[in-house]
């Protein structure tokens, strides 16, 4: 794309962009009553109101939805509200804090051990430092030993400063076992209180969760809950005011993309009536029906708007559904386009459409496969000159097997396939001006092209003799 490498899937949404197919199955939407309303937004230019419309109503279902959750949970947490209320009250006479436990498992190790901490620490420092041959006594005799050699050989200086620096680090060391000798507590009673709370810690574990942290976040979840069933009114009453704001800016949006597809419809009747005629089909009647659903009163749905006394459901696309009806013979009233339209009919009913929708339709390309499904004569000339008058908007593309159409083109494409190696390979080429006339002649009558066939189709083309 561009000269650059793309993927499949960026290739066909550009190409969404960019190319509108329209082959006998696409016409066969028509007769699909959800895509007319995508139609007739198509034609009003509606899209972006549709987008503001379809994002409050998001808002408003799924603000509906947790309202409606709300309610459900209501009567469970009223049924569960003294359970609650039982582990709010077991878990708080404990009074856990996070990572308590690992400081009262350290304190009741050290206190678990106090006679052997205070008697080893008193035995360190004796032989550190109070010891008749302790180990700073004997570090002091050393560096002695090595100034004086030093004074001898100077390279003993070293030795001698290393010497100094030990003994101060013996004697930092003396006097940290010394002070935490100092310090060790011996105290029963607190013994006990920690292993008293340890084990109150262990048996809320075990009931809510395993550790300390679950304990804790159980703690929070039933504190939200218990909080929750406690103001259930006033929680409610917030969300139904917010249902209620949104439902208003839905039905504001709704009421004025409504109004809108009025007067879209309207300008659309007398447009493909016209067009209609053109096509072949004189006594044509085209009608845009717009309908909304009404609610029963009793239909407590939240994606309902009031008009007057009335309650309209809404849809992803507003208050509206829309249905297309025709009546292509004199004396009958519109139906459904399923009930009354042939196939040739329905071809010409989409092409009218596109006809009336070509100047708000952004796309440059427009591919139309058999088009002339079910019809010939005049009505394929006139099909053939709707198209053309198209192709004054967008780059129009017909696969076509009648030369009242084919003979209207600008440019002739020839598509066949052949059989090479044993596989059948299909090609496309550009035909000359006598290709292009020989090729209308031989749709005209048939294999063998005839002189009197060649001039037929230089007529058809709008060719001099």
């Amino acid at each position: 794309m561009n000269d650059t490498p793309v993927s499949l899937a960026l290739q066909k949404q550009v190409g969404e962009m960019l190319v509108d197919l329209h082959g006998q199955h696409e016409h066969q939407s028509l007769l699909r009553t959800e895509t007319h309303v995508l139609m007739l937004d198509e034609f009003g230019g509606l899209d972006g109101m549709v987008a503001e419309f379809h994002g409050s109503y998001k808002g408003l279902r799924e603000k509906a939805s947790a309202l409606e959750e709300l309610r459900r949970r209501e009567h469970e947490l009223a049924e569960k509200r003294e359970f609650l209320a039982f582990q709010l009250r077991d878990i708080d006479a404990v009074g856990p804090r996070p990572g308590e436990e690992e400081d009262l498992e350290r304190e009741l190790k050290i206190l678990e051990n106090a006679e052997r901490l205070f008697g080893s620490t008193g035995r360190l420092y004796e032989m550190l430092y109070e010891g008749d041959q302790s180990i700073h006594d004997q570090l002091v005799i050393v560096r002695n030993e090595l100034q004086n050699l030093s004074e001898i050989d100077n390279r003993f200086a070293e030795a001698a400063s290393e010497c100094s620096s030990a003994e101060a680090v013996v004697g930092e060391l003396a006097k940290f076992i010394q002070g935490y000798n100092a310090r060790v507590e011996f105290n029963p009673e607190r013994l006990e209180e920690l292993r008293e709370r340890l084990g109150r810690i262990a048996m809320l574990k075990k009931k809510y969760g395993g550790s300390l942290e679950a304990v804790l976040e159980h703690r929070d979840t039933i504190g939200r809950e218990a909080a929750l069933a406690e103001n259930f009114e006033q929680v409610i009453a917030r969300s139904e005011a917010e249902v209620d704001a949104l439902r208003k800016e839905c039905g504001a949006v709704a009421g004025r993309l409504s109004s809108k597809r009025h007067d879209t419809a309207r300008k659309i009747e007398k447009g493909i009536v016209a067009e209609l005629a053109r096509l072949g089909i004189d006594n044509g009647r085209f009608q845009v029906r717009i309908i909304q659903r009404e609610l029963e009163e009793d239909d407590a749905s939240a994606l309902a708007v009031r008009s007057g006394r009335r309650r309209i459901a809404l849809n992803p696309r507003g208050q509206d559904s829309v249905e297309f009806l025709v009546s292509t013979n004199m004396g009958e009233e519109p139906k459904p386009l399923a009930r009354v339209a042939s196939g040739g009919e329905v071809s010409r009913i989409m092409l009218a459409l596109k006809s009336i929708l070509a100047k708000s339709d952004r796309l440059p390309v427009l591919i139309f496969d058999e088009i002339d499904v079910g019809v010939s004569g005049r009505i394929a000339q006139a099909v053939g000159i709707s198209l053309k008058a198209l192709s004054g908007f967008h780059q129009v593309i017909a696969i076509t097997h009648l030369p009242q159409i084919a003979g209207l083109a600008d440019m002739h494409l020839s598509v066949s396939k052949t059989e090479q190696g044993g596989r059948a390979t299909t090609s496309i080429r550009t035909l000359t001006l006598d290709e292009q006339v020989r090729e209308v002649a031989r749709l005209m009558s048939g294999a063998d092209v005839t002189l009197a066939g060649l001039a037929g189709a230089r007529e058809l083309m709008g060719l001099s003799r």
